[in-house]
Parts: C-alpha cells; structure tokens; sequence
C-alpha cells in the first residue's frame, strides 16, 4: 500500500473518528444517572484515563504490527484466527457500520433543525411500527456519497477528513470560550453547591419521557451502577480512536506516527470533551442537563449561550462534526475487511484495490450494510448492546500487551508501553470494573451483544470447515 497519510493525517484520523454526535448529547443520560456536577466530571476523567491508557498500551502493538488490519491483525497475531475473526465479524455486523449508521443518522436529525420539513413529512413507507423516513434517505445518501468519495483514493478522503475535523475542533473550541464569555447567568457555581452526593433519576410517563419527579439519593452500590450507567454514554463518546490502526499499511512510519497520533489524539479529544461538560454545567442548571428536550443538551446549553440563534449554530456544528465523524469510521472499516478477506475470512472480491489503490469493493460492502441499517430503525439498540463488547475487545487486547511480554519477552519493540505494566492494568481494572457493573445492574448493554458476536463463531467453523 501506498504511504500517503502523514503523522497529522492520523491525528486527524483519530480525533474525527472520536468526535460525533455523543459529546452534545450523552450528557444529558449521565446526569439523570448521577445527578452531581462532581461526578458527571469524575465519569469523563475515568473515561479519559482509559482511553489514553488504552491508546499508549496500543501503541506498543502497533509498533509490532505495522500493517493494515490494526486491532484484528493485533487479536489475530495473539490469540490466533478465530479471536481476530470474532472481531472483524462484530466489527462488520454492527460496530464499524452500526456506528456509521448511527452518526449518519444523528446528521440526518440535526438537519432536520434546519430543514422542518423533514421531520413534518409522512413516512415513505410505513407497517406496524417499522416505517422509512426522509430523514433515513438522507442518511442513507451520507453514507453513499461519502464511500463514493473515498473509492476515488485515500487522498480524497484524507482531505475531507483534515477539513470537517479542523473545522469541529474549530467550532469545540469557539463553543467553549464562548459557553462562558456570553452566558448571561452562570449555573457552575450553582451545580456544584450540590456537592457530591449522588443522586438519581430515572422515572417515566406512559409515553417514556422522563419526569422531574425529584431525585433520589443514591450511594454505595448503587451509586457504582449509575457510575456503570453513564458511562455507557461516555464511552461511546470516547471510541473510534482506534480506526487509524485500520489504515497503519498507508501511513508514513507506521511505527512511531501510530503510536503518536493515538496518544495525541485522544488526549486532545478527552480534554475537550471534559471542558464542553464544564460549559453545559455553566450554561444550564442541573434538571436543564438532566432533562434536555429530546437528549440535546447542547441545544439547550447553545440556546442561553447564542439565543435563539443557538439551535441553528448547534445543529451547523453537529452536521459538520457528524459528516466528518462518518468519513473517517469508512476511510478505516474498509480496511479491516480487506485484511481478512486476504486472510480467507471475507468476501474473496474484498482484497482486490481498485486503480486509485483503494479498496472499493469492500467500501460499497461496508457502506451497503451500513445503509441497511440505517432502513431497519434497530442501530441506536444495536449500539446499546455493543459498548459493553467494545470494551471487552478493547480489554481482550490491551492484555494482549502483556501476554506477549510474557510469552515473547525477546521481540524487538520499537515503542514500549509507558509506565508498564501499570498502564495496561489501569486499563483492565477499570474496564472489569465497568463490565462487571454492567451485568449487575444493566444487563440490556451486556449479553445481546456478546450473544451477536458469539454468533460468529458457527459462521467462523463454517468458513473454515474444508480447511481443517
């Protein structure tokens, strides 16, 4: 492959990829969970802490691994092809595409600000409660243009990508300074006289909207599963980063830009989120978070920011951020089919670049089922289910790192994880933590996830049953 992408490329790579739709929304989820400003702060920084611990333990396997394929080549390398098939299976059916599916739509809902009559018009087709909407057909037409875009060469892709990401990281910052320049009360105070005692608030109507029936008090036990809770939404925020992993076979020293485009990037990206928190605890009181009209807690917060120019400001910068956020999750994705389509374990056309040196026909593959489930309305309970199994293949191979150290202690290392083995433990012991949580006390996140991935491995004898 052709070494076009440069050390900033991938910082871009992993800071567009990270940067969606979660950050102006999630919060609004993990304060009902919490109901502190001291916590929802805590939850981001746990977060952060894992995801740069994650991306520095990384580092050392893609310094190993220098080619395309990234985590699959990783899991492939040290657990053998079942474990890497595992992966790439859940990463086709429903991680990579399913969060393409899912920001493409958030694109298509935050246009919908601008264009009313996208949410007002009748359904294209409706049965039962299965229905096709305009706002799905223009999601569906994000996800065609932007692979088209991307089967024309990584060039093209690499400059949309370094275009929408500098300008969402632009436009971040803009929302930041100005979330507390132009706010004409501040609620930071307010928010944290609170002090740190959890609350929670989780009642419904007929309808499932939430009420403001008060808060309840919560700690010990509980107060660990709402910390598990909300940080389903953090997480989510928080992943991605990895995608640039996907693309090491075309950037330039794979072996050292790798390593720093992970570390800078989410680094970068964490910092951010955690100071467009402290904005929305500035803007809004704590019910205004909690309860924010349909989950935008940055419209909210825009709204007593900008005025009623606030919505139209958000939804501009949700659109921009979300378009970019798509073009890199297709740039990658494609790529990890590709590697195991060489490996026998995809679609055999899947290997073969196209004139621009790209591969196409595993982006039309990529983009195809993505769109199939933008159709089918299930992506957001899909991505529900798949946090949890994120985290578990993120943990399965941040201990790749140390079984490897342990088993291959004579491998050259071009880069070594920092602080080891302190940081892979990090890592594992608050991503068990999280898992462990999550079976306890909100196990909708945990097994249809791990059940959809389990599900690969009959397909995996399958593919493999005149080989053996």
């Amino acid at each position: 492959m052709q070494k076009k992408l440069k050390l900033w490329d991938a910082i871009m790579l992993v800071m567009g990829s990270m940067i969606g739709s979660g950050i102006f929304i999630v919060s609004a989820d993990m304060m009902r969970n919490l109901g502190s400003a001291y916590w929802l702060i805590v939850v981001w920084l746990i977060t952060g802490i894992m995801t740069v611990a994650a991306a520095i333990s990384y580092g050392e396997l893609s310094a190993l691994f220098p080619k395309a394929g990234g985590q699959y080549t990783y899991l492939t390398e040290i657990f053998g092809k079942k474990m890497g098939f595992l992966y790439g299976w859940g990463l086709f059916t429903v991680i990579q595409t399913g969060t393409i599916a899912a920001v493409a739509m958030a694109f298509g809902k935050f246009t919908a600000y601008l264009v009313p009559w996208l949410n007002d018009a009748a359904p294209i087709f409706q049965s039962g409660e299965f229905q096709i909407t305009w706002i799905q057909i223009l999601a569906i037409l994000v996800i065609i243009l932007l692979t088209y875009i991307n089967t024309r060469g990584v060039e093209s892709g690499k400059l949309l990508q370094n275009i929408f990401t500098g300008s969402k990281i632009l436009a971040l910052l803009g929302l930041i300074a100005l979330g507390f320049i132009l706010v004409d009360f501040s609620h930071l105070a307010e928010n944290f006289r609170l002090g740190t005692d959890a609350f929670n608030n989780l009642d419904k109507d007929i309808k499932g909207n939430f009420l403001q029936t008060g808060w309840e008090s919560i700690s010990g036990m509980a107060l660990l599963g709402g910390i598990a809770a909300a940080m389903v939404g953090s997480v989510f925020s928080s992943v991605a980063w990895e995608s640039v992993t996907f693309v090491s076979g075309e950037i330039e020293n794979p072996k050292k830009n790798v390593v720093k485009a992970m570390i800078l990037g989410t680094s970068a990206v964490m910092l951010l989120y955690i100071a467009v928190n402290f904005v929305y605890l500035n803007a809004l009181d704590r019910d205004s978070i909690a309860f924010a009209a349909n989950e935008r807690v940055a419209v909210s917060a825009s709204q007593n920011i900008f005025g009623n120019a606030g919505t139209v400001i958000i939804a501009v910068l949700v659109m921009v951020s979300t378009f970019g956020c798509n073009n890199g999750l297709i740039l990658a994705g494609a790529r990890v089919f590709q590697t195991m389509a060489k490996d026998g374990l995809f679609f055999k056309s899947a290997v073969e670049n196209n004139k621009n040196q790209v591969p196409e026909n595993a982006l039309w593959m990529q983009g195809i089922w993505a769109s199939v489930l933008c159709l089918s309305g299930q992506y957001g309970n899909l991505l529900d289910m798949i946090s949890f199994v994120i985290v578990l293949f993120y943990m399965i191979t941040v201990f790749g790192v140390i079984y490897l150290r342990i088993k291959k202690p004579d491998l050259e290392r071009p880069y070594k994880t920092w602080l080891y083995p302190i940081t892979p433990m990090v890592y594992l012991l608050i991503g068990t933590g999280f898992c462990v949580l999550l079976l306890i006390y909100k196990q909708q996140y945990t097994w249809p996830g791990f059940l959809m991935v389990l599900i690969g491995l009959p397909v995996y004898y399958f593919i493999n049953r005149r080989k053996d």
